[in-house]
């Protein structure tokens, strides 16, 4: 078998993922994407493996051996990941990318920002108005 089909083969998986992370808006069709393409690379690193075995007299599959390396981080990837995504769809509600600009973003309420300390510019003043009223 020539190298030019799984090359062409990893070449596409690899633009389909590429496609995936950027168009996509659900954080695990993105993760599914990110999977997509690491399995593109480890089909080039086994097919490259097989290719130059071919020519070397001492076959080492250093590229197989690397694609388990690979399997290996990307199964971790996706288990973190997986548990990211869930426990932010069970704090915000959604799994949306664009919903999701910054975990540690403040809650705007109808009296506006909130300030560092965690209360609103006018509570300052509504709980020193509230202290002298029951005084």
């Amino acid at each position: 078998m020539h190298l030019a089909y799984p090359a062409v083969l990893s070449a596409l998986l690899f633009s389909t993922g590429l496609y995936g992370v950027l168009a996509r808006r659900n954080a695990i069709l993105v993760l599914m994407s990110v999977e997509l393409m690491l399995n593109a690379v480890n089909l080039n690193l086994v097919a490259f493996d097989v290719w130059l075995s071919k020519t070397a007299q001492d076959t080492l599959h250093s590229g197989q051996a690397l694609t388990l390396f690979t399997i290996a981080i990307a199964a971790a990837e996706i288990g973190i990941g997986l548990a990211i995504v869930l426990a932010v769809y069970r704090n915000r509600g959604t799994s949306d990318i664009d919903k999701l600009r910054d975990t540690a973003e403040t809650d705007d309420g109808p009296d506006g920002p909130e300030s560092p300390d965690g209360d609103s510019p006018d509570s300052a003043s509504a709980t020193a108005e509230k202290a002298e009223a029951t005084a």
